[in-house]
């Protein structure tokens, strides 16, 4: 996939569109499209040495960005088949010239695959970021056939078929080996199905300094947040310099849930961590993490020393979950807030007024049928848009938001977004979100703001599962439990 040290820019369609309009006025020559087929060819010669290659050109400039890749492997001596699926005579004007140019070369165009022909690399180049309906009929066909395959692919600047802003399949997409992506990062190759699509992200940003040009509202969250949210100890220091977090959760059958936060916010380096329970048959202890303090549920607001509130693991929605969710939004404590906390705001304007004027510092944390609950949608159509959705709960609820997921997606108040890079299928199982909230949790209660412990939180809890995986307990069978401790290790390093 992809990964960085900082946080990258990422840009929206129209913001891409904006900054070829303006790149386009003042870069010198050559345009931006031959540039973009240029720097693919180049991707596409570290892949393959030498051999028979299957460029397909669409009908507009995702297909002109083909011609070119087309024209420099073959000027490099590769064998080249090229099906172009478009009308030249409707082609936009620079897709034109790099079509005639294609033409100049003496190549020829196919127009249809090639039967029984065996390529050592594809370049799809059908569709790109203009996408907005769903592939059908012949192009269907296609990215059917493609991708029955088995042949590396690089795709150009996204796969085809899958939609830019959301990463959302638009009824078929290429399953790409490799993406070569133009100017910038888009959100759909990080979110949604872009992971299981693009394959290695290759950013080819064409001699554009896109910040300069116009700075991102979104961004990929860095593993340099790790060190800004947990920075080194002190030698002279005591628990209580580490912070105090209390959970309430754990009503009956749900125990477990309320458990599972306080042990990640134990190892995530909390000086002490209180757990206030709802289910009347509570332990006293927990036999497999005695450091947590286990308490009534009403006893853990009036605690004097905590630095931060979580509610909502196993919370449940009886009127005394209600009253929780009632009391923690009175108080004056940062909160992170999970599950069922979520639920009870979701379908209670009085708890959503609270949220809004609370002073101090919110953090959600839904899932996507729990976000839908919250924008009164469904989780298809969050899901179809994520990152408008974490955008939009943010700015109503006035809070720190992760929509979870696969590329989950934060956002600030303020209309920032950032999406989230690590983290694999093994990690859909029961518990992640428990553990989740106690991290963030717990990187609060030891100062970092809210946004800080969000996006740390977030790429550390995924980042925890993908060394679970590359030590061989995973992905199958990986569970919340483990990656508490797997966690500790990553954040001690």
């Amino acid at each position: 996939m992809y990964s960085t040290a900082e946080n990258t820019p990422v840009y929206l369609t129209s913001e891409i569109r904006a900054l070829e309009a303006a790149a386009a006025q003042s870069l010198p020559q050559p345009g931006l499209m031959e540039r973009a087929g240029r720097a693919a060819a180049e991707i596409a010669r570290t892949l393959i040495a030498a051999g028979r290659v299957l460029v397909l050109a669409g009908p507009g400039n995702n297909g002109g960005d083909a011609f070119v890749v087309a024209r420099h492997l073959q000027s490099w001596d590769f064998e080249i088949d090229l099906v172009f699926t478009g009308d030249a005579a409707k082609l936009p004007p620079d897709a034109v010239a790099a079509y005639q140019a294609w033409l100049a070369s003496g190549a020829g165009i196919l127009t249809d695959l090639p039967i029984d022909a065996h390529w050592d690399l594809i370049v799809d180049g059908l569709f790109g970021i203009g996408l907005q309906r769903d592939i059908s009929g012949r192009y269907a066909d296609t990215v059917a056939a493609i991708n029955r395959l088995h042949v590396p692919v690089l795709a150009l600047d996204l796969p085809s078929g899958l939609a830019s802003d959301s990463g959302r399949i638009l009824g078929r997409a290429i399953i790409a080996t490799h993406t070569a992506t133009f100017i910038a990062i888009k959100p759909g190759l990080l979110t949604g199905d872009g992971p299981d699509c693009c394959g290695e992200i290759h950013i080819c940003d064409l001699g554009i300094d896109a910040a300069a040009i116009k700075p991102a509202q979104g961004a990929v969250i860095g593993d340099n947040i790790l060190h800004i949210a947990l920075p080194a100890r002190r030698a002279n220091s005591h628990k209580g310099d580490y912070g105090s977090v209390g959970i309430i959760g754990g009503a009956s059958g749900m125990l477990g849930a309320a458990l599972l936060a306080g042990r990640a916010a134990l190892h995530l380096g909390a000086g002490r961590v209180y757990v206030g329970l709802l289910d009347p048959n509570r332990p006293g202890v927990d036999l497999q993490q005695p450091e947590l303090m286990l308490r009534e549920y009403q006893e853990i607001p009036a605690l004097a020393n905590l630095n931060c509130l979580a509610v909502g693991p196993g919370l449940g929605t009886s009127p005394e979950a209600g009253k929780c969710v009632r009391t923690a939004l009175a108080g004056k404590l940062p909160l992170v807030l999970d599950a069922d906390a979520l639920n009870l705001i979701a379908t209670d304007p009085a708890l959503q007024k609270q949220l809004c004027n609370r002073r101090n510092e919110n953090v959600l944390t839904p899932h996507p049928a729990e976000a839908a609950r919250l924008l009164g949608a469904t989780t298809a159509q969050i899901q179809a848009d994520r990152v408008a959705a974490a955008v939009e709960i943010a700015r109503r609820l006035h809070s720190h938001v992760v929509v979870k997921g696969a590329g989950s997606v934060c956002a600030t108040p303020d209309g920032h977004w950032f999406i989230n890079n690590s983290g694999n299928p093994g990690m859909a199982s029961a518990g992640m979100g428990d553990a989740l909230t106690g991290m963030i949790a717990a990187m609060i209660a030891q100062g970092a703001s809210a946004q800080t412990a969000l996006l740390a939180g977030v790429h550390l809890h995924g980042a925890a599962g993908d060394a679970l995986v590359a030590a061989g307990n995973g992905p199958v069978g990986l569970t919340a439990g483990e990656l508490c401790y797997a966690a500790r290790k990553l954040i001690n390093r």
